[in-house]
């Protein structure tokens, strides 16, 4: 069924239909220069003000500028909000708004049949179609009978909402047709516009010209909806059931900065962060540069190893020291972090994990760094691992990082991914008082028997020690310590006591885990390990099967390194464990997966994944239900 709408037709007789829905998956995909991660976030917002929940995907292309109309040039977006509680950006959209062919060819193959497509179909031209392979245009073709299509000739539309207006070309008519959209779909989804007009005003008020455009053309996509009679039915999501408080829609990485700021401020300790920018991890320096107020200062570095090397150097000195980067910039700062582990310092390292090997899909998402964060340096150099789970999740996880970097005297890897790191949920603003405890930093100023490397008999933390504080002059470097003095050794039985007490140390970490939580079945059949962001697929998968009588768990780690001390006891519960991962090959295994069978001999399963893209609840269902009919879990692999 295709529907036109190239020219507006009279007032329609009959207002559309109003459906109810419990939630809806929308993608808006176009070229990178089509703003769809504006026209997504614009409509997060106002799905957040109206109290669903949401989760959000957004897909951006590897290269910075790919030639204009191609597949590799492909800009996605993908919003998922519900009117009850969700956890992924959905498998799969009920409804794609695609600006141009190649958008069309990339995301028609996960669009179900019956759902819903609104085309720009200005873009499809015989030169667009033919830059991605189409042999005519799939708009008129009868390809897409099975969808509900909606061509609209958007750029039209804009030229004449903006006649008339000067200073605006065809330039600024194409670039427009985004915040087109986004109009129309306020009128499909029966969101109120006035927010959003606020937004505009707000944003472009310095600018009258580009403010009057944009006014213009978001007014005239919902009159578009409102005055055609193109869509015989609107849709409304009503507001999820929440807790009460203030809320904010929050990215990951925006969260990552907000929590090592809050952590600061709780630590009563100034904070360096040293950073090199890297895709996609530079935005948790841009948003931490905003909180030079909370005592945090940025340093941008020439690169990583400068980067993580003034981070060690703000730690020596008695400020918390954090850096950031992405797997590639992670590899460049391990000989650093070896000199981090040997000086025993409080130094927070956050990597934003990508695809790789090498550059690899830069922009796309992957859990593939654990085995170089558990080992990836030359030597005995234990280090503790944490993983956030979630956008929200990276604020506590952050803060935890410090607590322990700076209770044990000694770095800390932090691993978050592109997926939670770009995505979006709503995240309830915390009792900064009660809800988040103090962090107890102590600084040792008595001289009385000091030892550099005399230690806490709890935690066997050293003492952290700023230069120039009387009497406690000591030194530090990258040649093996003295066991108390600091002084360089070479004597073996010295080297053998450091690495032992350095790896216990980290050990001794389990004693302020909590118990780990198992959510779903306590016992039973099936028990499902993840870590990191694929919680929300593996949460919602579990759940699913859970509702239909399965007895099987879910258990998601935080700590890699050390693991939990009850994880043995936990496993016993179940009669098959498998551990699901985005990192692994569907023949070798994953990585926590190898980790976990090395530590505690766990006869575990593994489903892998390494496409770039998050785990959809589907193919982790079919997973399981294959694993409890005792066959092997499929491949993730579709060709």
């Amino acid at each position: 069924m295709v529907s036109r709408a190239d020219t507006p037709s009279s007032t329609p007789t009959k207002k559309p239909v109003i459906e109810t829905k419990q939630s809806v998956v929308i993608r808006f995909a176009g070229d990178s220069g089509d703003g769809m991660q504006l026209t997504g976030t614009e409509f997060t917002r106002a799905v957040a003000i109206a109290g669903n929940d949401i989760a959000t995907f957004p897909d951006y292309p590897a290269e910075i500028r790919a030639p204009v109309g191609t597949l590799a040039g492909v800009s996605g977006y993908q919003l998922h909000f519900s009117s009850e509680n969700i956890h992924t950006p959905g498998d799969a959209p009920d409804v794609l708004v695609v600006m141009n062919p190649a958008a069309l060819k990339r995301s028609l193959a996960e669009l179900p049949r019956g759902g819903m497509i609104i085309a720009n179909s200005d873009a499809f031209t015989d030169q667009n179609l033919a830059k991605v392979g189409y042999a005519a245009n799939p708009l008129e073709d009868g390809s897409l009978d099975g969808y509900r299509l909606f061509a609209v000739a958007m750029e039209a539309h804009c030229k004449n909402a903006l006649a008339g207006l000067e200073g605006v070309g065809f330039k600024e008519i194409s670039r427009s047709k985004n915040m087109w959209a986004l109009g129309l779909m306020y009128w499909l989804f029966n969101r109120p516009v006035d927010k959003q007009l606020e937004w505009l005003t707000d944003k472009f008020k310095k600018s009258p010209a580009i403010l009057e455009a944009n006014l213009r053309v978001f007014k005239a996509g919902y009159a578009f909806g409102d005055t055609v009679e193109l869509f015989h039915e609107t849709y409304q999501v009503e507001s999820a059931p929440m807790e009460a408080g203030t809320y904010r829609n929050v990215m990951g990485n925006q969260m990552t900065a907000l929590g090592l700021a809050t952590a600061a401020v709780k630590a009563g300790v100034p904070m360096f962060f040293g950073a090199y920018p890297i895709t996609p991890a530079s935005d948790v320096l841009h948003n931490i540069a905003k909180f030079k107020s909370y005592g945090v200062t940025t340093f941008q570095a020439e690169d990583e190893i400068a980067a993580i090397c003034s981070a060690i150097g703000a730690a020596f000195g008695g400020v918390l020291g954090v850096t950031v980067t992405s797997g590639p910039g992670f590899a460049l700062k391990l000989e650093a972090m070896g000199l981090a582990v040997m000086m025993e310092l409080p130094l927070v390292i956050i990597d934003v994990q990508r695809a790789g090997p090498s550059t690899g899909l830069p922009t796309k998402t992957e859990q593939s760094d654990l085995l170089q964060a558990l080992y990836g340096r030359n030597g005995e150099s234990p280090l503790p691992v944490l993983a956030a789970q979630s956008p929200v999740d990276c604020f506590t996880t952050a803060i935890e990082a410090v607590r322990m970097a700076t209770r044990y005297m000694t770095p800390i890897v932090v691993l978050t991914d592109g997926y939670i790191a770009n995505g979006a949920e709503p995240w309830k603003l915390p009792d900064v008082e009660k809800d988040i405890a103090p962090i107890e930093v102590k600084f040792r100023t008595d001289p009385n028997g000091y030892q550099v490397y005399a230690r806490d008999p709890q935690t066997l933390a050293r003492a952290w020690v700023k230069p120039g504080t009387p009497k406690l002059e000591h030194r530090v470097g990258g040649l093996e310590k003295d066991f108390l003095t600091g002084m360089v050794s070479y004597d073996n039985v010295n080297h053998q006591k450091m690495v032992d007490v350095r790896a216990d140390k980290v050990l001794r970490i389990r004693q302020d885990l909590p118990p780990s939580v198992v959510e779903g079945a306590q016992d039973g059949d099936l028990l499902v390990i993840g870590w990191g962001g694929t919680y929300g697929a593996l949460k919602q998968s579990v759940q699913r099967m859970a509702s239909a009588g399965k007895k099987i768990g879910h258990l998601h780690l935080r700590w890699l390194n050390p693991l939990p001390a009850d994880l043995e006891r936990v496993f016993a519960r179940f009669k098959k464990v498998i551990v699901c991962e985005l990192n692994g090959t569907s023949k070798s295994g994953g990585q926590l997966w190898r980790h976990l069978r090395a530590e505690l001999l766990v006869p575990a399963l593994y489903y892998t994944k390494v496409q770039g893209t998050p785990f959809t609840t589907a193919e982790l269902t079919a997973a399981f239900e294959a694993v409890l009919r005792g066959e092997p879990a499929p491949s993730s692999l579709k060709v």
